[in-house]
């Protein structure tokens, strides 16, 4: 852990990165927004949650690499700082996500205190990193909820189809819930619409629709289709590695310094009476 520790402290930003259906871009979304915040000089880390383990092989971590996951820390008491590890990217660094999770929510079932294992392991790392970001099944179970009780927010990738809204939410509706119940710091950090088509004019009607429902809350950044983003992970590469130059690429640049400046603008707001 010395390459990730520093003498001054400081409060990750942590984030779920969540969405209840599959094939949306998060996992995508994951690694390269963390790639391009790490572009930014920052200090990321991803915490692969999600037992298929996908953003930890886009990453390039092998299967046979993974004894000291995620999975690990939360039911066998792992300290979670023994489950970093450092990526090819400068300043990123990753969790992985092991086989064995694919049977934790049922081993969490058990549990004294089951949605709390990630929040209650993470704290040693709150002043290594700038960005935390945890990388969530699609499905809204036990271990996602462990992610949204641990998190500060969620930023939802959206893909832009016709049954989008509806999924949305879903969503929102379990985040209010965490929120009132388990988490009342927990806030909708945004929504990116992601395989985005311009030719498209369900697309463009889509991404009016969730404008109109969210606002603000909507990025103004959207992650076109682009096959470069595809191929990707089948190297073992963020995007921004494999080809910096291509579309997707550039959306994720483009979508991190929206929200770096995002963040500034709440830095310096000043207080409300």
């Amino acid at each position: 852990m010395d390459s990730i520790s520093s003498k001054k402290k400081r409060e990750a930003k942590v984030w779920s990165i969540a969405n209840q259906k599959g094939g949306v871009g998060k996992t995508t979304t994951t690694v390269n927004l963390a790639t391009a915040l790490a572009a930014c000089k920052k200090k990321v880390l991803i915490i692969d949650l999600d037992p298929q383990g996908n953003a930890s092989t886009g990453l390039g971590v092998e299967p046979d690499a993974r004894q000291q996951s995620i999975y690990q820390v939360m039911i066998e008491g792992l300290p979670i700082t023994r489950a970093v590890r450092s990526t090819d990217v400068p300043r990123m660094h990753v969790i992985s996500s092991g086989v064995e999770l694919s049977g934790a929510e049922l081993e969490l079932v058990g549990l004294a205190e089951r949605e709390f294992k990630l929040v209650n392991a993470i704290g040693p790392l709150l002043d290594q990193f700038d960005y935390i970001l945890i990388d969530c099944p699609p499905a809204l179970g036990l271990l996602t909820l462990n992610a949204l009780v641990a998190s500060d927010a969620v930023l939802v990738p959206l893909q832009t189809e016709f049954y989008a809204l509806e999924g949305l939410s879903h969503l929102l509706r379990t985040i209010d819930r965490v929120k009132r119940g388990l988490n009342r710091r927990l806030q909708i950090q945004g929504v990116v619409l992601t395989m985005y088509d311009r030719r498209n004019n369900l697309c463009e009607m889509v991404a009016a629709d969730v404008r109109a429902f969210l606002g603000e809350k909507v990025f103004n950044t959207v992650i076109p289709r682009n096959v470069r983003v595809s191929e990707a992970p089948s190297h073992g590469k963020p995007v921004l590695l494999y080809d910096v130059a291509c579309a997707g690429s550039q959306a994720y640049i483009k979508l991190a310094g929206e929200i770096l400046r995002n963040e500034q603008v709440r830095v310096t707001e000043p207080a409300v009476a």
